[in-house]
């Protein structure tokens, strides 16, 4: 009988060929449907452990940065105008719904921000915090954003003055690292300054975006007492402090002064600042229903023109 070596040995390596194909497709297959990593622990249930620490400032610098949430979950978003080294950083609504013009003045100098962005000096870049208080904020407007106005303030009296706090009932301006106490004063009441520094998110979100990004200087909005306040720690007011407090009382038309001295305020955010060595300026309206516009636009561009320099 005479046999075909070459065909036989032709027809041998076709099946190999075929069966190292139909493996290597059955196992791609096999960890297409499987997971990448193995979640089931030695008892046979799903195993749920995720990070224990996620970053609280979002690395990207975008338009928009979620640097935080609230006690109830919301975010607090800084926005971000200009490409500018020296960065000069607005914040609004700390006091929630009790000093809501301040939220609603941040809006408004976003806007404009946006219309006017040659107002922005090349080497400035101005972010804005327009409402570091969310759940204080939203007890007396809801669905906040750029557009409110006044006549979407739906509370006063009493109401108004819970809103002031955050929803563990806490003075945010009360618990930041400066002569911190647990129990602060505002005007004549006794308020909570929370159960240590730092301990509500609002102000944690504050403190480490303070501590990741180099601030030229901050300027924070308050009502109602119509001023320029200098911010001042152990020894008094930072030379550059002293010179910005101007710049933005001149421009603007407010009155200003080298120190709040109504009552104490103990764990202020711009005294913390201050100890912190970053220039920083309390700006209070003078009333709690006005946003006076044109006068912190002002005051806005001047402390930007500093800034150019």
């Amino acid at each position: 009988m005479t046999y075909d070596i070459l065909g036989i040995m032709k027809k041998i390596t076709i099946a190999i060929i075929v069966l190292i194909i139909a493996g290597a497709g059955f196992y791609f297959i096999k960890q297409k449907g499987s997971p990448a990593v193995d979640t089931t622990n030695t008892t046979g249930t799903q195993n749920n452990t995720v990070a224990t620490t996620t970053p609280i400032v979002k690395q990207t610098e975008g338009s928009e940065v979620v640097i935080g949430k609230s006690v109830n979950g919301r975010d607090i978003v800084a926005y971000n105008y200009g490409e500018g080294d020296k960065r000069v950083l607005f914040i609004g609504g700390i006091h929630g719904g009790y000093s809501w013009n301040t939220a609603i003045l941040a809006f408004q100098v976003m806007d404009y921000l946006k219309a006017n962005p040659s107002v922005i000096p090349a080497n400035v870049k101005v972010t804005v915090i327009p409402n570091l208080n969310p759940d204080g904020l939203n007890k007396v407007i809801a669905n906040v954003s750029s557009g409110i106005t006044k006549a979407n303030v739906t509370a006063s009296g009493s109401a108004l003055t819970a809103s002031r706090f955050n929803a563990n009932n806490v003075d945010l301006s009360r618990n930041f690292d400066c002569d911190w106490k647990s129990v602060g004063v505002w005007q004549t009441k006794s308020v909570s300054g929370g159960s240590s520094v730092f301990s509500e998110p609002e102000s944690l979100a504050i403190k480490n975006y303070v501590e990741t990004h180099k601030l030229s200087a901050v300027v924070v909005w308050y009502s109602s007492a119509g001023g320029v306040y200098a911010s001042s720690w152990g020894a008094g007011v930072l030379p550059e402090t002293s010179t910005i407090t101007n710049i933005f009382a001149k421009a603007s038309g407010y009155p200003a002064y080298e120190s709040f001295d109504f009552y104490e305020t103990a764990g202020d955010l711009v005294n913390w600042l201050a100890k912190s060595k970053i220039p920083a300026i309390s700006v209070l309206l003078s009333t709690h229903t006005d946003t006076e516009l044109e006068k912190n636009k002002k005051g806005l561009e001047a402390l930007l023109q500093y800034y150019a320099k």
